[in-house]
């Protein structure tokens, strides 16, 4: 990348990004970002890209989740860790299905900017600029909170610093231990309704079981008490992004030191637009949302320019169509990558295409729609005879009623209990292990699919 520069983003077409007022008080806090250390580094960034090239050859899977957008006010060690929490007991169970190592990432530590779907919005006849996250300006519906304030990516960064430090004590400290943690998930399974889960969590009980019998626990074997857990974030932001920007000095590659993995949304993957620009210069594995509007010819612009040396692990997938809509669109995505040759993880994102509004005026998003995009998108890689590397879920570990259905269903009368999400509609910690436990069942199907066609 010796034609790149990290400030080359701002000479391109520029979308879903704030027009800050004060460009003196934007360069002072750009300038002060810049002598900060970097929140990840850049072997972590490696070390992650090489774990996706495994998952885009069938050898791992990615669960990638967390909260629609970080909130300043909502910011807690419990809240981390009770997030933490339920995506470790959701690797558990996809590592139980899928055979292969679980690569777990959240949408943690950076996830403060969201694009939107309009640049003002209307209330009462007021009309007023949208909301973006807490990183650009605030939720209350006034003229004074809705100016993008710079001050914001300075305080961004100070609660993405203390999270992944909370991240990093909890994957090593022993909070992660594989008996702890199916401990949790058995007390999910727990009565009539989650009956038909018990199965796979005794069958993970009996094998830990034989595992600590051979003499191989938590004492002996030191994996079992520790993850690897990743962060990552929508690269929204670029003067944030640019700023958080250092020079490796191993590779002599620059790496976007906000978060391991940044991802390029639906509504900035112009390929000539300034998001595509960042995103192409940095050594971080990049995610690609791809939505119904995806077509052919950007794909291919998309795969060139963001991966130009064809890199295992470098370019994610991200699949975000809407139930009943996937069979329509990602099979001749999945042909256009095929037939570039080109090396990427295909993930399904089965949460941004399936937010409808309540009959009460909330945003919710049906469990049961959730799950038939999953399903859809395991049926159309059989038929396509490719390989499904990962799902990517807006969810929480607290027990908020934002999403309707599940074991324990959340009724769209019970949607104003507890919603607490500033943004769009997550996941509560059952629904989020619910759907790990069905979409482990699609990965075993699919394995045990493979075994048999190897045999015949």
């Amino acid at each position: 990348m010796a034609d790149w520069h990290k400030s080359d983003w701002r000479s391109k077409p520029r979308v879903q990004m704030p027009e800050y007022t004060d460009a003196g008080a934007l360069q002072a806090v750009e300038a002060r970002l810049s002598q900060f250390p970097p929140l990840v580094f850049a072997g972590e960034a490696r070390k992650l890209k090489r774990q996706l090239g495994a998952a885009g050859r069938g050898e791992a899977f990615l669960l990638q989740g967390g909260d629609c957008a970080e909130a300043f006010d909502q910011f807690s060690a419990d809240a981390i860790r009770d997030t933490f929490k339920v995506m470790l007991q959701m690797a558990m169970v996809l590592t139980y299905g899928a055979k292969v190592p679980v690569i777990k990432v959240g949408r943690m530590a950076g996830q403060f900017a969201k694009p939107r779907s309009a640049p003002t919005e209307v209330v009462d006849g007021v009309e007023l600029p949208s909301y973006r996250g807490d990183i650009i300006n605030e939720l209350p519906f006034t003229a004074e909170a809705r100016i993008p304030d710079p001050q914001k990516m300075l305080q961004a960064y100070t609660q993405a610093a203390a999270t992944l430090n909370l991240l990093r004590a909890f994957s090593t400290g022993g909070y992660a231990d594989v008996h702890q943690v199916h401990a949790w998930t058995l007390g999910f399974t727990e009565g009539e309704k989650a009956e038909r889960y018990r199965d796979m969590a005794n069958r993970i009980s009996d094998t830990l079981d034989f595992m600590k019998a051979a003499g191989i626990d938590s004492a002996n074997a030191p994996t079992l008490q520790s993850v690897d857990f990743y962060t990552s974030h929508e690269g929204l932001l670029l003067e944030y992004e640019e700023a958080l920007c250092r020079l490796d000095s191993t590779s002599g590659k620059w790496l976007a030191g906000s978060g391991h993995m940044i991802w390029i949304g639906d509504r900035t993957r112009q390929p000539d637009g300034a998001h595509v620009e960042f995103a192409r210069g940095v050594l971080n594995p990049i995610g690609l949302k791809c939505g119904p509007t995806m077509d052919t010819d950007d794909l291919k612009r998309l795969l060139a320019t963001l991966n130009p040396d064809n890199e295992e692990g470098r370019l994610t997938l991200i699949a975000r169509f809407g139930a009943g809509k996937a069979g329509e669109h990602l099979p001749r995505l999945i042909r256009t990558v095929q037939e570039e040759g080109a090396n990427v993880v295909w993930v399904c994102d089965p949460m941004h295409g399936n937010t409808i509004k309540s009959a009460s005026g909330f945003k919710t998003r049906p469990f049961d729609a959730v799950l038939r995009e999953v399903q859809e998108f395991f049926a159309v890689h059989r038929s396509e005879g490719t390989t499904p590397g990962g799902v990517h879920f807006e969810m929480t570990g607290q027990d908020v009623t934002e999403c309707t259905g599940g074991v324990r269903a959340v009724l769209e009368e019970n949607l104003s209990d507890r919603y607490h999400t500033a943004c769009d509609p997550r996941l509560n910690a059952s629904q989020a292990l619910e759907l790990a436990f069905l979409v482990a069942e699609e990965l075993s199907a699919l394995r045990e699919a493979r075994a048999d066609v190897k045999v015949g």
